[in-house]
């Protein structure tokens, strides 16, 4: 009897996982996905089955990780500063760090490369412990929300709180853009009003 066939997307909602982290599983050879001649790739019942399995069976090589973030190429230095500063405060803690993550990009971009992957890896169970010198070298809002995301999957989230290491000027930069951005939608939003008068008000042809 043929296997029942999954595409890579019913694949993805039956084991509640994301079509990228199957991807990235094919890639490493996690879990192979099966390809018709065409090159798409499919899953069967057996697959099903081990995908499964890794969830009730996570590895047991669960990393911790410190990630370090400033908004732009001209902070290099901070940048710096917070990864030597991070180490200091890991090294007199006794934590064993398995992996470091350095990144540039804004607190508001909520689609920087490596704060996604994070998220990814966090809800694969791979990461046991972040570690972050302050809130807002994450995210700069939703903070609790991404908490409550990794405690739910055993991630352990450490907030070293080094103010220091929150540059006043790049928090200004980020209030400015949220300014810019609902100033623009308001006036947006005072042109629409003023077109739908304009038109309600035309007279007849």
């Amino acid at each position: 009897m043929t296997e029942k066939r999954y595409t890579i997307g019913q694949f993805a909602k039956e084991i509640n996982r994301s079509t990228q982290t199957l991807r990235r599983w094919d890639r490493d050879g996690t879990l192979p996905a099966k390809r018709v001649l065409g090159g798409q790739r499919y899953y069967e019942e057996s697959d099903l089955h081990k995908a499964l399995g890794l969830e009730a069976h996570p590895t047991d090589d669960r990393k911790t990780v410190v990630y370090c973030r400033v908004s732009s190429s001209h902070q290099k230095t901070d940048l710096q500063a917070q990864v030597d500063s991070m180490k200091d405060f890991c090294l007199a803690s006794e934590i064993v760090v398995s992996e470091w993550i350095e990144e540039i990009g804004g607190g508001l971009n909520f689609k920087r490369k490596e704060f996604l992957s994070l998220m990814e890896r966090i809800e694969q169970g791979q990461i046991a412990h972040l570690l972050i010198a302050h809130k807002d070298r994450l995210i700069r809002f939703g903070f609790d929300f991404f908490q409550w995301f990794a405690e739910k999957h055993r991630c352990q989230v450490t907030v070293v709180n080094q103010e220091k290491l929150s540059p006043e000027r790049e928090m200004v930069e980020d209030l400015m853009s949220i300014v810019h951005c609902f100033s623009s939608r308001l006036y947006g939003l005072r042109s629409y009003k003023k077109r739908i008068k304009e038109a309600v008000t035309r007279p007849e042809q």
